[in-house]
């Protein structure tokens, strides 16, 4: 995992990020079952975007002028699917790095004809610092990232102030950042953080109500009935 640090402002005023070596995920590739793998080959020459180096045009690659929504980190796609299938108005963009998810979230996106879904399997910083133009998204989605829960790891924690500028620099004005986490203590480091950006304006008092669109997955559903608390954060864009 990198450690994002904050660098001066370049000339068009926007700040930069710095990298280490070692990428901003840590890879844990998993076994890809056989449904993966077939799926990860067939459906992403159709579904995927390739990384590159120049801003990406939204309504080429979706077929459509509509709202856009990415999503940083989906895990094994479960909940990116059903978000897309309830709200078909909306096109989503979805990053993640480790194949089996990729293939799993493929598989969805067939088994479902799910048309306004692309994936992007790279690193989630790069991708926004060259392929998202600025006041191009209508929302960012970052539901339950690492928690990197002993103290000498926070600094390998996703939301930072220096990635929640970059975020807020491609929000449109309107537009939000929803986050929800099951781990206390980096709730409130996202409060924190989210709250000191001077883009960004919380859209609640305090924690949000779980927004009727994101779904209650299995592992958070079973969290709930052992008395584990779900914190969302969604805030705007000033």
């Amino acid at each position: 995992m990198t450690e994002i640090t904050e660098m001066p402002d370049s000339p068009d005023g926007e700040a930069r990020m710095s990298r280490r070596t070692i990428r901003s995920f840590v890879l844990r590739q998993g076994r890809m079952s056989d449904a993966q793998t077939r799926y990860l080959e067939a459906k992403m020459p159709e579904v995927g975007i390739a990384y590159q180096r120049a801003p990406l045009d939204l309504a080429a690659a979706f077929g459509r002028a509509a709202p856009c929504v990415l999503e940083i980190g989906f895990g094994m796609g479960d909940a990116t699917a059903h978000i897309a299938r309830q709200l078909p108005d909306t096109d989503f963009l979805a990053i993640e790095v480790h194949s089996p998810g990729v293939g799993n979230l493929c598989k969805l996106i067939d088994a479902d004809d799910i048309a306004n879904l692309r994936i992007i399997q790279h690193d989630a910083v790069e991708v926004l610092e060259a392929m998202i133009a600025p006041a191009a998204l209508d929302g960012v989605h970052v539901f339950f990232p690492d928690p990197w829960p002993k103290k000498r790891h926070h600094k390998r924690r996703l939301i930072q102030p220096p990635l929640v500028a970059l975020l807020a620099s491609r929000l449109k004005p309107g537009g939000y950042l929803h986050c929800a986490t099951d781990w206390a203590e980096y709730a409130d480091q996202m409060m924190a953080v989210l709250s000191a950006e001077p883009l960004l304006e919380n859209t609640a008092d305090g924690f949000a109500p779980r927004p009727a669109y994101r779904p209650l997955t299995r592992f958070e559903q079973r969290g709930l009935r052992l008395g584990h608390g779900v914190w969302d954060l969604v805030f705007r864009r000033r």
